[in-house]
């Protein structure tokens, strides 16, 4: 297997989060990796000198865009390796004119995504926040024999907004669990859906009918706002909307109206913007959580990360191709 000239394109702080010392070592295995420090402004003398004779690129958070003028500087770069998720803060329509092959981390970073919704939607259906709240208020137990009818995951229906890559993954999930389970994705079939363990609906049913709508589609032209008064106000009563997508999908004002009313609760890992303004009244509402931005890989997750990237480095290497492409004709409906 030969080993590509390589150079890391990201900020320095993804660089020594994702890539540490093992993964640098694992990397330095399968390719022939430039000394760093990691490139995150591509117009240096350095960064020219360093793309002159790089056939592959391992980016990350913060790699700048990978215009014409880059490309120009680095004629020999062949292929693009993703540490993260989405590629389009920095690959460019430059990049795929030129045929340039990209692979992106993406299939690793849902993993954890997924397992932070399927943990809210349990923790939302024993109303645990709510109820562990009231608890240290009251510091007594209280009659268990008259919690709500309503409290409880088994039965529930929830809807998963997008068979994306998430998506898809929070269904795997849920089917260890007791829940009924309807997706709304405009291109799935309804046979497909079937294939996955859900029942395909229209977007006006999935919010209708589901105890629990989770949000995991791209934010695109098309999505932008999409989840707004009328959809949210369509919730069954203590329904919870779930967002670990993107902020700009939902309409936060017409949610904090909904959520003020006591009419639904919230689970918001993304917002827009992101963080909201200190006075957004989605802030002081009990039955909202916000978290920052946190079900993403982080920590130990790190390392699934950098395991993938290097496991698409030595496919790549090996002219093996990569195994989690990133298709130009797709972008139209990934994040």
């Amino acid at each position: 297997m030969r080993r590509p000239r390589t150079a890391l394109a990201m900020a320095p702080a993804a660089a020594a989060a994702v890539l540490d010392e093992p993964a640098l070592a694992a990397l330095r295995r399968v390719c022939e990796l430039a000394p760093g420090p990691a490139l995150d402004d591509l117009t240096t003398r350095q960064a020219r000198h360093v793309l002159r004779d790089v056939e592959l690129l391992v980016t990350g958070w913060g790699c700048p865009p990978l215009d014409a003028a880059v490309l120009a500087a680095a004629p020999n770069l062949r292929a693009v390796v993703h540490t993260g998720g989405s590629v389009r803060g920095h690959i460019t329509e430059e990049c795929w004119a030129r045929g340039i092959e990209v692979a992106s981390a993406a299939a690793a970073n849902a993993l954890p995504v997924a397992e932070y919704t399927v943990a809210m939607i349990l923790l939302s259906g024993k109303r645990i926040l709510e109820r562990a709240r009231d608890y240290r208020t009251a510091r007594h137990e209280g009659d268990w024999l008259a919690v709500p009818a309503g409290v409880g995951n088994f039965d529930r229906t929830v809807g998963i907004l997008s068979a994306s890559m998430i998506g898809r993954r929070v269904i795997e999930l849920l089917w260890q669990h007791s829940f009924r389970i309807l997706l709304h994705d405009p291109y799935v079939t309804a046979a497909q859906a079937a294939d996955l363990g859900a029942e395909l609906v229209g977007l006006a049913d999935l919010f209708a009918r589901s105890d629990v709508v989770s949000v995991h589609t791209p934010l695109l032209p098309a999505t932008r706002g999409l989840v707004g008064r009328e959809l949210i106000d369509s919730m069954r009563p203590d329904a919870v909307l779930i967002n670990t997508a993107r902020g700009a999908i939902l309409d936060h004002d017409a949610l904090a109206e909904a959520t003020a009313a006591g009419r639904i609760r919230a689970v918001l890992d993304v917002t827009e913007p992101e963080p909201l303004p200190a006075d957004h009244p989605l802030w002081d509402h009990d039955n909202v959580l916000i978290t920052p931005h946190l079900a993403g890989s982080q920590g130990t997750e790190w390392r699934r990360l950098a395991n993938a990237a290097v496991a698409e480095v030595a496919r790549w290497a090996a002219g093996r191709g990569f195994a989690h492409s990133v298709p130009r004709e797709g972008l139209g409906r990934i994040a």
